[in-house]
């Protein structure tokens, strides 16, 4: 047993087993899989800052919106403020709708068919709206869930391919001592242990942002629904 010890402590004096020394003295291959596994998780977690802060700012601006919606001002009027651009979904959505009413509004409401065929088009031209300005929050959604899914199997094979290096040093030296294997098993390891650093931030950030877009998308429904019917009740009183 003391030997075995002053074996290992031998092996850890001798060789340098920093994170840096493991990436120099790693294979050409599995390097390029290390590399390639730090960029993608850099690249995974700028996408989870920028959508965290995204969906912040866009609920800020949804609750900022919905108290001039709802504050008893006239419509016209904060359709008329908002110009031509603006500047959240939930105002994109209410300006669709606002538009489409105005373009009918001019050529009068001559019968009941022309409401309904407006609060057709208006409930259409919402529901492009609101799945337009959602693919704008989801987009790069896609990079977190397929470094989730692949990036441990990238690492796995850096692992498999360090350990098949160490097996030809050992048929090399014909050696199979602890100072031969472990360097070469210890760089085949740490290309695993990036792998899943890599992915179980990115697995975690995908469920937790998919789940606060789909709540951000259900309230964007919401709203439209709730302006189709203040829409609809405004029609039933011009007829």
């Amino acid at each position: 047993m003391e030997t075995e010890t002053l074996n290992a402590a031998g092996i850890a004096a001798a060789y340098d087993f920093s994170i840096w020394s493991l990436f120099l003295r790693a294979d050409f291959i599995v390097k390029a899989v290390m590399i390639a596994l730090v960029v993608a998780s850099v690249w995974c977690w700028a996408i989870i800052f920028e959508k965290v802060r995204r969906l912040r700012r866009l609920n800020s601006d949804a609750s900022s919106f919905e108290d001039r919606f709802w504050s008893g001002g006239s419509l016209d009027e904060l359709y008329d403020n908002m110009g031509a651009q603006p500047r959240d979904p939930m105002s994109a959505v209410f300006s669709a709708a606002m538009r489409e009413w105005r373009r009918t509004a001019e050529g009068g409401y001559s019968s009941p068919a022309v409401g309904s065929s407006l609060m057709e088009r208006i409930g259409r031209v919402m529901d492009v709206t609101v799945n337009r300005e959602i693919e704008r929050v989801e987009r790069q959604l896609t990079i977190l869930a397929s470094t989730g899914s692949t990036a441990p199997f990238i690492g796995l094979f850096g692992t498999v391919w360090g350990i098949m290096n160490s097996f030809q040093a050992i048929s090399i030296t014909k050696n199979t001592s602890l100072a031969v294997v472990a360097p070469g098993i210890a760089e085949a390891l740490f290309a695993t242990a990036l792998g899943l650093v890599a992915a179980i931030p990115a697995v975690i950030a995908y469920n937790k942002i998919s789940k606060d877009v789909d709540r951000y998308a259900s309230r964007l429904d919401d709203f439209a629904n709730e302006f189709s019917a203040i829409i609809s009740r405004q029609l039933e009183g011009r007829e």
